[in-house]
């Protein structure tokens, strides 16, 4: 690697939660590291967190991904703990157990299914009991009657992502080098390294992780690897601050610890249009009343459209190139309950500059597999 001025030991290409965890944890280890961030500008996809740190029906479609999801959300208690006492930003996160309300008792009855066969595959355990809508209204007396009842797992919690991508990208500043407004155009290999182009120079980098959400699906072939992500565009919206009232998380609304009521559950193919959109706020709106009646006479303060990351199978990508030693590819739709990992034993392998075996579910190879 030829000498220069923009030298860094590992590149973080992307500055939202994950590539923030990432580079938070990297940098623990000791590591030399530069975290690009596009900015604000980029499709954040914190901004359509509800902020759920989520175990209940995660990995359905694969029990690693179940145990993958529980094990960091039993580690959020001390990686909460550890963040907020360093940034000195309160990360919000509360652990109360939360529900998935169904609506009819056919969506019940799958709903208890589905996660009775996912407790009974998964090695990490997590409680889950199934509840008509008298056992809902003994925690949550607001409950509608239009809710025929709910799955309710205490492993549950919630916390604020925009404090939380707040403190890793704060703690992170006194450790590494973060560098806002700086979208990378391309990575070039070297054969020594990586030379990452952005419009304020290039750096060169002894290894490259891409974080970068959406913009991975570009990125990823130039380093022999594969980011089959789609857009997938939820809508939110919040209310007014309204006297506390919800002790427990519903998968849809949550209450902030300032009062105001957050929902959104849409799940929509609209490519990178980041738009709000009548027909689906009306519905969400509706729904969020059917489950809690008293939200009739709340007034929405604002509300807000945000595109998710997701792969083709919906569970995380992680991957290092053959083709290339020292890349290596990180694309994930939960951010946001993963992040301990991502700063824990994820940023210790990227350390050590090998992926464990154990994630071998989470390959991309996965998705070129052909069918049987």
């Amino acid at each position: 690697m030829e000498s220069g001025q923009n030298r860094t030991g590992i590149a973080v290409i992307g500055g939202g939660i994950v590539g923030a965890s990432v580079a938070y944890g990297l940098a623990a280890h000791g590591e030399t590291v530069t975290l690009f961030d596009e900015g604000d500008i980029a499709f954040r996809a914190a901004r359509g967190n509800l902020g759920n740190v989520w175990v209940q029906g995660k990995g359905a479609g694969g029990p690693a991904y179940a145990d993958l999801t529980r094990q960091a959300a039993k580690d959020w208690d001390e990686f909460a703990h550890d963040l907020g006492a360093e940034s000195g930003i309160d990360l919000h996160f509360r652990r109360p157990g939360a529900f998935f309300f169904c609506f009819s008792e056919a969506e019940l009855e799958r709903r208890s299914k589905m996660m009775a066969d996912l407790e009974a595959r998964a090695t990490v355990p997590s409680r889950f009991e199934v509840m008509d809508n008298d056992g809902i209204r003994k925690l949550l007396p607001e409950v509608g009657s239009a809710v025929t009842g709910a799955t309710f797992c205490s492993d549950d919690g919630t916390t604020n992502p925009f404090h939380l991508l707040r403190a890793l990208i704060s703690v992170f500043e006194r450790r590494g080098d973060y560098r806002p407004r700086h979208a990378v155009a391309g990575i070039v290999p070297d054969g020594a390294g990586f030379r990452v182009k952005t419009q304020q120079g290039d750096w060169l980098a002894e290894r490259v992780v891409l974080t970068a959400g959406l913009g991975n699906k570009e990125l990823a072939p130039e380093l022999g690897l594969s980011a089959p992500v789609r857009p997938v565009r939820g809508q939110i919206m919040v209310t007014e601050k309204l006297k506390p009232f919800l002790r427990h998380g519903i998968s849809f609304i949550r209450q902030t610890v300032e009062g105001g009521i957050v929902f959104g559950e849409s799940s929509e193919e609209a490519g990178l249009d980041d738009r709000t959109t009548p027909d689906v706020i009306q519905t969400t709106a509706k729904r969020a009343v059917a489950a809690l009646p008293l939200l009739a006479n709340a007034q929405v303060v604002r509300s807000w459209a945000a595109l998710r990351v997701m792969s083709p199978d919906g569970m995380p990508v992680y991957a290092e190139s053959a083709a290339h030693p020292g890349a290596f590819l990180v694309t994930v739709h939960s951010g946001v309950t993963l992040a301990p990992f991502h700063a824990g034993p994820l940023a210790a392998a990227l350390s050590a500059g090998r992926l464990d075996p154990a994630w071998q579910p989470f390959s991309s190879d996965r998705f070129s597999v052909p069918a049987p």
